[in-house]
């Protein structure tokens, strides 16, 4: 199993290092997360811990369970350091998204994972943190842009037909979870 290991490694490698992945139409978009498309990527950095990461997670039908464990990581909890498993279904409408806005920009992720004692405290500062967080379950990602508006960016995520979509446009981000389908504005 370490020769296919290291395959798909070099794989990703050589996917992460030339490969263009076109931009679906927003009609295409529910095809793309059933599983059109041969590679999924996401590209986020982090203003709070000041981390990056540029990852293929996806390949032809399977999720690369390396790439998952960066994810997952880098996600985290930053002020516990605290990690769970994010929910591919997630990970698919983000990058599903991202590609739908057809830029390199990669996302500023605000909030990925919440322990539940961070998410009390958040609540505590602001009206617009739900008591039963999707981010408590990793299932949800709070995301800017700065080369595309609040709007754009939900109304790529709407086009997935695939979980909650959020905009928050006093604070200039969009949630995005992988639970039921529904929309809100803050």
């Amino acid at each position: 199993m370490t020769g296919t290991a290291l395959t798909r490694r070099g794989l990703l490698a050589a996917f992460a290092a030339t490969a263009v992945v076109a931009a679906p139409s927003y009609s295409r978009a529910a095809a793309f997360l059933r599983g059109a498309g041969d590679i999924r990527r996401l590209r986020m950095y982090s203003g709070r811990t000041g981390e990056s990461i540029d990852t293929i997670y996806w390949i032809e039908g399977e999720y690369v369970a390396e790439a998952l464990k960066e994810i997952n990581y880098f996600m985290r909890d930053w002020r516990f350091n605290k990690t769970i498993p994010i929910d591919p279904s997630t990970l698919d409408i983000m990058a599903a998204a991202h590609n739908l806005l057809d830029t390199s920009e990669p996302y500023l992720l605000l909030s990925g994972y919440r322990t539940p004692k961070t998410n009390a405290m958040l609540r505590a500062r602001s009206r617009g943190v739900a008591r039963n967080s999707l981010h408590m379950k990793g299932q949800a990602g709070d995301l800017r842009l700065k080369s595309r508006s609040v709007t754009q960016m939900a109304n790529a995520a709407i086009a997935c037909r695939a979980g909650g979509v959020g905009k928050y446009r006093r604070s200039n981000f969009v949630h995005m979870d992988s639970g039921p389908i529904r929309t809100w504005i803050r």
